[in-house]
């Protein structure tokens, strides 16, 4: 809505023009499914007192001055026009269905039928309904019949870390966790450290992060510009961000992860899930386009990396199951004060694109090498500031071009790639929502010109990935989700057989 800023009114911030362009305007959708019937004056009540409905940025309006510049507005908040509530059952196409047609659906915990159908309606959501701008950009949406809340967040307010930190400090405890791990800091050593050796590594790792940094932002500024991932069938391009959509759920067991991981020293979850994306990816293409892939073929994916110096916004996701919760609730409360009095708090969107390759191969006897692989990049990627100078050069288009380049460059890097990844630590115990005990949270976003994204979410020791296709482009986002499944299994076996030897 366009209007004359005031004194008062808060500017957005460089990457919250970026996600509300015409072509970049992103939608979080956080799916959330209760064990129980939810109760809707409960949560009303509930939301009512949580610390969200505090923060600025979910009480305020997205208002354009006469200049072009969008500010924040604060507003008066109506907790029921960002409530919408879906009594009637979905079938599996996303459509409702009459009570004489609710016999043999499955509503085992987010499951069968019932897990269909809601995937199937935030997948529709992802492509033809933006938050209206007439309201705060979030909203609810309440499938009773599926036990099941969306919530429905734009990415302007904050990006994942910033909202699984409101995530954790508005829920509670089902049961009593262990004691908070204390967090490790590492120092510069006195004494036998400081000797030659010491600085010749020093040196070295200095000369390792400027080479992979030269490396990995340059890779960036030309894939922003020209260079593209080759044509495969899993390759979005322009306008492919309003094509229907489909999403599909393929789901892990975070103890097999650990179990893969301790095939290799010093390997990482990260790792284990760039080893099962690559190997997935690889059966998926084999069974589309058989033989007709060189072995090698690099697929690129988008990955957005926090950047934030101040680590205490994280702890939460490193160690989420506080014995009580005052200590983040009290972190949150005093980041909302801060904000109300100082507008450059680091709350809202602060990150940096990283791409991550991955590369077909075709089966081997070791699927290990997959893990290897995987190492072997990501090592390379903490190695370098990528993410940090991918960063800093949003802020410098933004400040010496303008929005509309900023939203042209990140565009025209996910048309040259082919697809978008994240991956967050979620609670480690299952907890609550308003009162209402929690089986499965996971998340996703609105459509973008790739063909697939995907995005992982731990939770109480499930992991599970959402896949938002094309579908058009992949019309089989279920047997893609089995082969990440399956790509985990086998190296899950033979981790196992390692271990053992």
């Amino acid at each position: 809505m366009t209007s004359r800023g005031t004194f008062s009114d808060e500017p957005l911030s460089p990457a919250g023009r970026l996600f509300i362009g015409p072509k970049t305007d992103v939608v979080i959708h956080c799916i959330a499914i209760s064990k129980n019937p939810i109760d809707l004056d409960l949560a009303k009540t509930a939301l009512k007192s949580s610390v969200m409905v505090r923060h600025p940025r979910f009480c305020s309006l997205l208002v354009r001055d006469e200049n072009g510049f969008e500010h924040w507005r604060r507003t008066e908040l109506d907790i029921d026009q960002h409530f919408i509530v879906i009594n009637n059952r979905l079938d599996k196409s996303g459509k409702f269905v009459g009570e004489h047609e609710t016999q043999g659906f499955d509503d085992d915990d987010g499951d069968g039928d019932g897990e269909a159908a809601v995937n199937q309606y935030v997948a529709d959501l992802s492509v033809s309904s933006p938050l209206s701008m007439d309201k705060p950009l979030w909203e609810l949406h309440l499938l009773k019949a599926h036990r099941c809340v969306v919530f429905r967040i734009h990415h302007a307010l904050g990006d994942g870390f910033s909202l699984m930190s409101m995530l954790m400090a508005g829920s509670g405890k089902v049961d009593v966790p262990a004691a908070v791990p204390p967090i490790k800091t590492e120092g510069i050593k006195s004494g036998k450290r400081r000797d030659w050796f010491w600085l010749l590594s020093l040196l070295w790792g200095v000369f390792k992060m400027v080479r992979y940094t030269l490396v990995f932002v340059l890779e960036f500024v030309v894939r922003s510009l020209f260079v593209c991932d080759w044509k495969t069938v899993i390759s979005g391009g322009d306008g492919v961000e309003l094509w229907p959509r489909k999403l599909a759920t393929a789901k892990f067991l975070l103890e097999d992860m650990k179990e893969v991981k301790r095939a290799i020293p010093n390997t990482t979850i990260n790792d284990v899930l760039l080893a099962m994306v690559s190997s997935g990816l690889s059966r998926y293409l084999e069974h589309r386009t058989p033989n007709a892939l060189h072995e090698g073929l690099r697929l690129t994916g988008v990955a957005m990396v926090n950047v934030r110096a101040n680590p205490r916004l994280q702890v939460s996701f490193s160690f989420p199951n506080f014995n009580d919760r005052a200590e983040l609730k009290l972190l949150i409360e005093l980041k909302l004060k801060v904000m109300e009095k100082n507008s450059k708090a680091r709350w809202g969107n602060k990150f940096g694109a990283t791409l991550i390759p991955v590369f077909h191969h075709e089966g081997g006897n070791n699927p290990l090498q997959y893990l290897k692989r995987a190492k072997v990049m990501n090592d390379k990627k903490k190695h370098s500031m990528e993410a940090y100078f991918t960063y800093k050069i949003r802020d410098l288009v933004m400040t010496l071009l303008g929005p509309k380049y900023v939203c042209l460059l990140y565009y025209k890097l996910l048309c040259n790639t082919t697809f978008t990844i994240s991956n967050f630590v979620g609670p480690l115990e299952h907890i609550t929502l308003a009162g209402h005990p929690i089986s499965n949270i996971k998340f996703n976003t609105s459509s973008l010109p790739q063909a697939i994204s995907m995005h992982m979410l731990s939770y109480a020791g499930r992991v599970e990935m959402q896949l938002l296709v094309a579908k058009d482009i992949i019309p089989d986002p279920e047997f893609l989700a089995k082969c990440f499944q399956d790509a985990l299994l086998e190296l899950k076996m033979a981790a196992i057989a390692t271990n053992k030897a």
